[in-house]
């Protein structure tokens, strides 16, 4: 169907020319000032890449930590250490620093910060003990153990929902049944042949 190729004018200029159709009203208007023709991708999507992103690769290869899997905080005002780091890197380059010592300062700073706040973390928990509360969530817990505790309150999570629980006593008790019974249909299917 190449005759559906093309913008509205186009395509209305061969149905006239082929005489499928009269002259619409505004067919000369549009000729005179034709819509604007906005370039079209072919199928291929570039990739959005941001000058930083080399460097929030390599950090998160060195502190694989630091990765989020919280989709609600990728879109949250504060940008992860990650891209932090980055954009300083890139900062201190901008300034004259070398690559290799860009990137060493900003590590270096990262570190310094992850101290504080841990310091600050044992702070707290110690007030918090003092003060008989319950301590404050850590500011950098551990990737391993994140992942670690959420597998295990998963699968202890899929036998306490009181739900699944009804819908196992229900199973137990329709197996229970079966076997007694022994001529249900799915319990023992070779009981027709002894009748």
């Amino acid at each position: 169907m190449s005759w559906m190729k093309g913008d509205l004018l186009s395509k209305t200029r061969r149905l006239v020319g082929g005489l499928a159709t009269r002259e619409p009203v505004w067919l000369k208007a549009m000729e005179a000032s034709p819509p604007p023709v906005f370039p079209r991708s072919n199928g291929k999507i570039q990739k959005i890449v941001l000058p930083e992103d080399p460097y929030v690769r390599k950090f998160a290869n060195k502190h694989p930590g630091t990765k989020i899997d919280d989709p609600a905080k990728i879109s949250a005002f504060i940008p992860d250490q990650a891209r932090v780091y980055g954009c300083r890197v890139l900062e201190l380059k901008e300034h004259g620093i070398s690559e290799g010592d860009a990137m060493s300062v900003a590590n270096m700073e990262y570190l310094s910060e992850r101290k504080e706040m841990k310091k600050a973390y044992k702070r707290l928990k110690e007030l918090a003990v003092m003060q008989d509360k319950d301590p404050p969530p850590k500011p950098y817990p551990s990737a391993k153990k994140g992942l670690i505790t959420q597998s295990k309150t998963s699968t202890k999570d899929r036998f306490q929902t009181p739900s699944v629980r009804r819908l196992v006593n229900q199973l137990k008790n329709e197996k229970d049944v079966l076997l007694q019974d022994r001529t249900g249909g799915s319990a023992n299917q070779d009981n027709w042949i002894d009748e």
